[in-house]
């Protein structure tokens, strides 16, 4: 079965752009031109589509709207914003409100291709065992977190971080290794993204937070101590 990728963007010829590099590599695409009609095909489609390309600025509705609206019942479809605008701060908002990539315009069309695949990789690859690192419990297999048997919604990247960081316990992990890892890609753009994440994660874990601790000059180490 073919993966589903939904393309939102007003810009017919990037939405054609997109389409004919992504049909090279044999996804089916489904497009909408607004953030209004993108709402409805997901809506109509949530369970058929394995990820979404999501322009910023369009009409009716744009980009972040979308995203919020998505995230408030899902929060493990991943989620690529496409947008013209290159600001640190519009990046790391982006993070807060559960993107799992941000990719600013121009961009290389199979750059952006090989970053679908290995988000969707990443996201289909799971383990059968459920397993419990001081209290927290990771079903591998259906990619979720459970602390004293209630649900921790993560995202997509949420998931992939905490999880790294669980595979390489007791180890200090390098900000650069971290996003080379959970991203797989080389990221050109500020390390700070890892500390929004984090922080993320910590808050969701609650107490067990504690387990992921700072290590400074280099970055993170998950430890239960």
């Amino acid at each position: 079965m073919k993966d589903v990728v939904l393309v939102v963007d007003d810009e017919i010829r990037m939405r054609k752009l997109l389409k004919d590099f992504l049909k090279q590599k044999d996804y089916e695409i489904i497009e909408a031109e607004d953030g209004e009609q993108a709402l409805s095909i997901y809506q109509n489609k949530k369970n058929d589509i394995d990820i979404i390309l999501l322009d910023v600025m369009m009409p009716k509705l744009d980009g972040w709207s979308v995203l919020r609206q998505i995230r408030q019942t899902d929060k493990e479809i991943p989620i690529v914003m496409l947008t013209a605008r290159g600001e640190e701060q519009d990046e790391l908002f982006g993070f807060e409100l559960g993107v799992d990539e941000y990719i600013s315009k121009p961009f290389s069309p199979k750059l952006l291709v090989a970053r679908v695949e290995a988000i969707l990789r990443r996201s289909k690859k799971g383990e059968k065992e459920i397993s419990n690192y001081g209290g927290i419990e990771i079903d591998y297999d259906g990619r979720t977190v459970e602390i004293e048997g209630k649900s921790v919604e993560l995202s997509f990247r949420e998931f992939e971080l905490l999880k790294f960081l669980i595979e390489n316990k007791d180890k200090a992990l390098s900000r650069d290794k971290i996003l080379n890892s959970v991203w797989n890609y080389e990221f050109y753009g500020d390390t700070r993204t890892i500390d929004s994440h984090i922080k993320k994660i910590r808050h969701k874990l609650g107490k067990k937070g504690k387990y992921i601790h700072t290590i400074r000059g280099i970055g993170y180490k998950f430890q239960i101590k």
